[in-house]
């Protein structure tokens, strides 16, 4: 059946008999195939009927229908005719987000969260302005999502909005990543608990209504304190306070009911939130089974018993994850924040070992930063552990809450640098560019495992400014140790301190790429020396010295090549008066396509072939 589907318009033919056939067929099919290349799972499971539903009430594109963060839209994708998911994620395939390029169907391809809200808001009030008042906007936002302050930012100019055609749909499973947490988890977990309300309030109305001669007076008495009823058995005056209307809970697997729901949130004419319930990994025991994240993202799994295909190693997380521990048990001043991300950036274990020391904001990273900010000021030295490419939503409070005050706050950014398969939005390739303008900032991007430890115990020790340490998504290479040290720099080829034609500063994770590099330089008669800068903002004296004995400098990291440290290493050697010309190779400023790691680094030449091709010419 699911072939048949080419388009939202062939999916409202569909007899609604036939609706409970079409979902089943769905999750087999998302799970024999994201069980082949990967992928987020679990949550494209729990919204099968939810999207069924909203588009055969709502006809897209003429409606716009927006997705916060988009890791959802497999299942959309497959009801607007793109059914070929051998290569989702993978170079030439299915982004697995959305994405203007794939389809007129697809709006907001940031995979960033809590932003859909405002996406839909833009879009409602632009198609009243331009005189298109019978297309309806619907933005589907998660309950972890709207931990997010920027969500309550929209919808509070939203309820302002009386007269706005937009629908706000809150796919609540209970969960980001992880369980969702805080004030807010809460009040919707009350919500989910007084179903009964509308069903009291129909018998009610029946009953009343029925008697003789004081029915119906009686019925509109107690239609008059509604609002107060609601409160008591339903407390959504969260919503309706706000001049949001409020429609639910709604069991997001019954199609029918959601059909109804949203029809009725359609007609409605001015902004209504509806409430749906759903189970992330829904219909897929494995993942339903799964205590951790119930299979929000997966790799390669059998799909019969959901165990991976892969071993994947020993992770730069791993590392850090036990460093922390270790630290945790020799500093009790060091506590751990993380926004709603606790185990992907590798808290777990310190959250097992000290509970009371690990804190989970929920997708609100500019509140967390400022929140470390206090907590440093207030005698702890927060660590707060995010993936790099989310530190941009909190660069003013880096900037401002913590460098301006000299707050000892220790950023942990997992995944920097080139993340491939989850596309543009989440390459973490902007840190050391935001973190290159910070007064006073420390920056460490170790080469491997063990660096990292040794980085997070300095980083600790700095009560004065924020620091910074950034690693790579996957497996670190094996340790490389130092030749020599040199002040502060580790040379770990070409020790002595003659000069070379060539100085390699690597950066980070580009350490292997630059020894590979130097090795070429080699064959062809050049003499090179590849120096870890160590801690790379702010530049050492020691690098500096290191580039008055070379010919050339050559810096190589995996972030943007504008403003990085290879433009932080030019500005200081000019400053020095060293003359030696710095040649910088890192990522260009574009957004980079989804594909593998290896097969984005190739594509933007940060390979030692292509970094050598390119000095020797």
């Amino acid at each position: 059946m699911l072939s048949t589907i080419t388009s939202p318009t062939a999916l409202r033919r569909l007899p609604a008999s036939r609706l409970p056939a079409l979902a089943a067929e769905i999750r087999e099919f998302l799970v024999n195939q994201v069980a082949r290349t990967g992928g987020h799972l679990g949550p494209n499971l729990g919204v099968v009927e939810l999207t069924i539903a909203l588009h055969r009430v709502f006809e897209s594109p003429h409606d716009t229908i927006v997705y916060d963060t988009g890791h959802i839209s497999y299942v959309h994708k497959l009801l607007t005719g793109r059914q070929d998911f051998s290569a989702l994620r993978a170079q030439g395939g299915l982004s697995g987000y959305p994405s203007r390029a794939e389809s007129e169907h697809d709006v907001v391809e940031n995979s960033h969260a809590s932003t859909s809200l405002s996406w839909a808001e833009g879009i409602a009030i632009a198609h009243q302005l331009t005189g298109d008042r019978q297309r309806h906007t619907v933005a589907v936002i998660g309950d972890g999502a709207l931990t997010g302050g920027m969500a309550w930012e929209a919808l509070n100019n939203i309820a302002a909005r009386k007269d706005l055609p937009l629908v706000v749909v809150v796919n609540d499973n209970e969960r980001s990543y992880a369980p969702t947490t805080g004030g807010l988890a809460e009040h919707l977990s009350t919500l989910r608990t007084t179903q009964g309300y509308e069903r009291m309030l129909s018998i009610g109305k029946r009953a009343i209504s029925g008697a003789p001669v004081v029915g119906r007076p009686a019925f509109e008495t107690l239609h008059g304190i509604k609002k107060g009823l609601k409160d008591i058995v339903a407390p959504q005056g969260l919503f309706e306070d706000l001049g949001i209307k409020y429609v639910g809970p709604v069991d997001g697997h019954d199609e029918h009911a959601l059909e109804v729901a949203l029809r009725q949130a359609k007609g409605y004419g001015s902004p209504v939130l509806v409430h749906v319930l759903t189970k992330k990994g829904k219909g897929y025991r494995p993942a339903r089974q799964h205590a951790d994240d119930q299979f929000h993202a997966v790799g390669v799994i059998n799909p019969e018993t959901g165990l991976p295909l892969e071993v994947s190693g020993r992770s730069w997380t791993d590392d850090f994850s036990d460093s922390l521990v270790a630290l945790g048990q020799e500093r009790d001043d060091v506590v751990a924040l993380t926004a709603a991300m606790l185990i992907p950036v590798g808290l777990r274990d310190f959250s097992l070992k000290f509970p009371e020391r690990v804190i989970d904001v929920g997708i609100a990273e500019q509140h967390a930063v400022t929140m470390a900010a206090g907590l440093a000021y207030a005698g702890l030295h927060p660590v707060v552990a995010i993936y790099s490419t989310f530190l941009n939503r909190a660069f003013d409070q880096l900037l401002m809450d913590c460098a301006l005050h000299r707050a000892g706050v220790t950023f942990v950014l997992d995944r920097a640098g080139v993340t491939g398969s989850d596309g543009a939005s989440h390459n973490g390739m902007w840190d050391m560019t935001l973190a290159n303008v910070v007064p006073g900032l420390h920056l460490a991007a170790p080469r491997d495992g063990e660096q990292i430890d040794l980085a997070l115990r300095r980083a600790v020790d700095i009560t004065d400014a924020p620091s910074i340490i950034r690693f790579a998504k996957g497996n670190p290479p094996a340790p490389i140790p130092a030749l020599e040290q040199r002040g502060t720099v580790d040379v770990l080829h070409g020790p002595g301190e003659e000069h070379v034609d060539t100085l390699v500063v690597a950066v980070g994770s580009m350490v292997p790429t630059a020894l590979g590099v130097a090795t070429r330089l080699e064959d062809a008669g050049r003499s090179v020396r590849v120096v870890d800068p160590v801690w790379a903002l702010p530049v050492s004296d020691d690098v500096v010295d290191e580039a008055r004995r070379a010919d050339q400098v050559v810096v190589i990291e995996d972030n943007l090549v504008s403003g990085g440290v290879g433009s932080a290493i030019t500005l200081a050697l000019q400053q020095a008066g060293v003359t030696a010309p710095v040649r910088p190779f890192g990522i260009p400023k574009e957004f980079l396509d989804h594909a593998s790691r290896g097969q984005v680094l190739a594509a933007i030449g940060l390979t030692p072939d292509a970094i050598a091709e390119t000095l020797l010419a």
